[in-house]
């Protein structure tokens, strides 16, 4: 008999189907001659990822990234709480076969050519041969490798970046349901980048879920719809980029002249040198546009700032005494 496990969810609607949701899931392991020391990879994780969504996974190594993913995957079985992917518990084989994976470092076979080793991927997922002819040549070109080079060009020959290429044509070969991309930027150059990022954002448009770690913050700043960070294991926050960074926006301000003690009262932290001013607004913008006439002062730029996903991670880090690999 099965036991019921209640996963604490946000509240669902029809427009936000749950994909992956997770109730306390831990991982531990057991290390030493003895096996008497426990490491904790991932304690009480509790998520949850909506149909559509891109959800992105930050932390520095070590944090349980990939545990996680792995977890999720069935790949690593969870010490403690539970998971379910696609309504069905985490581990569930038919299940598999809606699910598209990239590792981090995923292995290939050297002696295969990039075509062979896609009919090698689409083979396990039991795809007829008359579709395999239309989808390798479709998903080459969506990754942008040439068929010709896949055709005749071993992967002991490729590059990193045409690996991770091949890598994601490979994780796209069943047309699945949901992506699990662990580190998927790794290795590629500025274009590699842009094509992945642009891949993901047309995954998004056929309606896919897309899961995936990154240490790349702004790749993640660019294309995902939610982000949780991982510490330690642990969750520390999860939400949109507004619910976690804000939507107010401050304005720094720069010019010269003017009655210093006035400007103090609308710039805290206002800086003067050289008989130029600087520092962030605080206040009505509009009112201090009127009031720059009143104290004889000069404004020679305006610029709207807001804490970025990257300063915002490191602060999190620090508050929780976490030294960061960046």
């Amino acid at each position: 008999m099965e036991s019921t496990v209640n996963f604490p969810t946000e509240a669902k609607t029809p427009e936000k189907l749950p994909v992956i949701e997770t109730s306390n899931l831990g991982k531990s392991y057991r290390i030493g001659f003895w096996m008497n020391q426990k490491i904790e990879s991932l304690k009480n994780c509790n998520l949850t990822v909506y149909q559509g969504e891109t959800f992105g996974l930050l932390g520095q190594n070590g944090a349980g990234k990939t545990t996680l993913l792995k977890t999720l995957l069935g790949i690593v079985r969870p010490t403690s709480g539970a998971g379910i992917l696609l309504g069905k518990p985490i581990g569930n084989r038919p299940v598999k076969e809606k699910i598209g994976y990239l590792p981090e470092n995923p292995y290939f076979y050297d002696y295969l050519t990039g075509w062979e080793f896609l009919e090698f991927v689409a083979g396990l997922f039991q795809i007829p041969t008359s579709i395999q002819k239309q989808r390798i040549p479709e998903l080459l070109d969506l990754v942008g490798l040439s068929k010709s080079t896949a055709i005749r060009k071993q992967l002991r020959q490729y590059s990193k970046g045409m690996l991770q290429r091949v890598g994601m044509a490979q994780a796209l070969i069943n047309d699945p349901e949901l992506v699990f991309l662990d580190e998927p930027m790794s290795g590629l150059d500025p274009m590699g980048r842009y094509q992945i990022r642009e891949i993901i954002v047309s995954l998004k448009e056929q309606g896919k879920t897309i899961f995936f770690n990154s240490h790349v913050l702004s790749d993640v700043e660019k294309i995902c719809d939610r982000i949780a960070i991982l510490a330690e294991g642990e969750l520390i926050c999860i939400g949109t980029l507004d619910e976690i960074l804000g939507t107010n926006e401050t304005y720094y301000v720069k010019g010269k002249s003017g009655n210093l003690e006035i400007l103090k009262q609308w710039i805290p932290d206002l800086e003067f040198e050289n008989n130029f001013w600087q520092g962030h607004l605080q206040g009505d913008p509009q009112e201090f546009l009127v009031s720059l006439g009143l104290m004889k002062a000069t404004l020679i730029t305006m610029n709207i700032e807001r804490f970025s996903l990257e300063e915002y991670f490191m602060q999190q880090l620090r508050e929780r005494g976490v030294f960061s690999s960046y």
